[in-house]
């Protein structure tokens, strides 16, 4: 067992068990919960603009490499550059070169889980530049030291009583704050930063092909003010962010905002094609796209799990998953959790560290239903498991527990030579540690379901 999966069983255990943490999400999550299916009721029919979203995004993947080309073409003849970083290395550096080029010293960023992926804030600490989030959200768990909880909702985790300390401690505000008043707040600190920032950094929730356009999505307005103030403009987007046309937003936008917050639409959606031009006032006056590969195209190998690089991040399977709702977002320690992170992220960070996360599942199937793209997740998730068995990483002692296991139920003899006594005194020496020490095995019976039912064929029926 890696490292990681033992402090992720750790860790799972200890924050399922925290009344509180379980109090603040559920809380959190019924919002969601409420909200979404009021959105749904914009369809005349759901299922069939479920079924254009996969077909769209599968499109694009199985055109991966004609339509990045043709994205890149259109943006580059409207000033934009690209640059094509093949790991976090690689695109730390080539932003790093942008950034001391343009003798930088403040970032602003809007949110996006790319540049968490990359732990870019770490690194531009370590160069002495200032980056500030500017997503409410994202700025709240930066101040707390924290990851994001959640790939929409960072902050998913706090309550308002806890935010509302934490700004007691930062900045001097009143303990007894409200979510109004600490949202002026941070708008009023936020405007003088847009004002002074040198480059402006933004994710992309899609790469429009035909147009040559970082598509953004928003609530607050902050990625468009992120993009409009600084100089220079970096977007870093995932290579699997592509999609067609421009036409195909009028599918994807209000999919993504039912699917992910329970709007009809998001507040804020731009399309930047480029810096800005002659006739043009605001805008940056140079402008990146560092298209990310970052082991994509390993998923992108697997037959059967690049399915799910049609993903659109709208955060439902989180939301629907037990698992999630339980043990939450920072437990996964990885930038992508829930079920669409347990499919991926073995892939993207190591299937020998990360194989756990594909049996962090019950398989109960809600990821799966509540999928806009309609990606199989619990399926993927037992795709994964197979992978990791088929290479090799699976321990010593698991192999021989399972051809054991294996011969044992082949062999109808083998099951009947032992008792009922001595089978549970095996399960309990195989199985109880695994089990989890807050359940109880269940109890093999002393007669099994063959002998009930050989039991009942030959009790003579009763006669009248």
């Amino acid at each position: 067992m890696s490292e990681q999966a033992k402090e992720f069983i750790r860790a799972a255990e200890k924050k399922a068990f925290n009344k509180e943490h379980r109090k603040i999400i559920q809380f959190n999550i019924s919002k969601y919960d409420a909200a979404v299916p009021k959105g749904k009721l914009q369809y005349a029919n759901l299922e069939l603009a479920k079924q254009r979203t996969a077909h769209l995004k599968h499109k694009a993947i199985e055109n991966l490499d004609k339509m990045l080309i043709e994205f890149e073409h259109n943006f580059v003849r409207k000033g934009g550059k690209v640059i094509w970083a093949q790991d976090e290395e690689e695109a730390i550096y080539q932003i790093l070169t942008i950034v001391k080029k343009h003798n930088a010293k403040k970032v602003v960023k809007s949110k996006s889980m790319i540049t968490e992926e990359i732990e870019l804030n770490h690194f531009l600490e370590i160069e002495n530049i200032e980056s500030l989030e500017t997503d409410l959200g994202e700025y709240i768990v930066q101040l707390a030291g924290e990851k994001p909880y959640h790939i929409i909702t960072p902050v998913m985790h706090k309550s308002k009583e806890i935010i509302a300390e934490l700004f007691n401690e930062k900045f001097g505000l009143s303990k007894n704050s409200t979510p109004q008043e600490i949202t002026a707040f941070v708008r009023k600190l936020l405007r003088d930063k847009f004002v002074t920032a040198d480059i402006g950094i933004t994710g992309g929730n899609f790469l429009v092909a035909d147009i040559g356009a970082v598509a953004l999505t928003e609530n607050e307005g902050n990625a468009l003010m992120s993009v409009s103030f600084p100089k220079v403009h970096i977007a870093i987007v995932g290579i699997e962010k592509i999609i067609p046309s421009i036409k195909d937003l009028d599918l994807i936008w209000p999919i993504l905002s039912t699917h992910g917050t329970g709007q009809k639409i998001t507040v804020y959606n731009s399309l930047i094609t480029g810096p800005k031009q002659e006739n043009e006032i605001d805008g940056p006056e140079e402008m990146y796209v560092v298209l990310l590969d970052n082991n994509r195209t390993n998923l992108l190998k697997q037959e059967k799990q690049r399915r799910a690089m049609t993903c659109i991040r709208c955060g439902a399977c989180l939301n629907g998953c037990p698992v999630y709702r339980n043990i939450g977002g920072h437990n996964y320690s990885t930038t992508y959790s829930g079920p669409i992170g347990s499919v991926i992220t073995p892939h993207l960070k190591g299937i020998k560290e990360f194989k756990h996360l594909s049996f962090a599942s019950s398989l109960c199937g809600k990821c799966t239903e509540v999928c806009p793209s309609k990606i199989n997740l619990h399926e993927l998730l037992l795709h994964n498991r197979n992978y990791a068995v088929k290479n090799g990483y699976v321990a010593k002692t698991e192999k021989v527990t399972m051809f054991l296991w294996k011969k044992v139920m082949l062999n109808r003899w083998m099951i009947d030579f032992a008792n009922a006594k001595t089978k549970n005194r095996m399960l309990n020496i195989v199985f109880k540690k695994p089990w989890g020490r807050r359940r109880a095995l269940p109890e093999v019976q002393k007669k099994s379901f063959r002998q009930l039912w050989i039991d009942k064929k030959e009790k003579p029926k009763n006669i009248l």
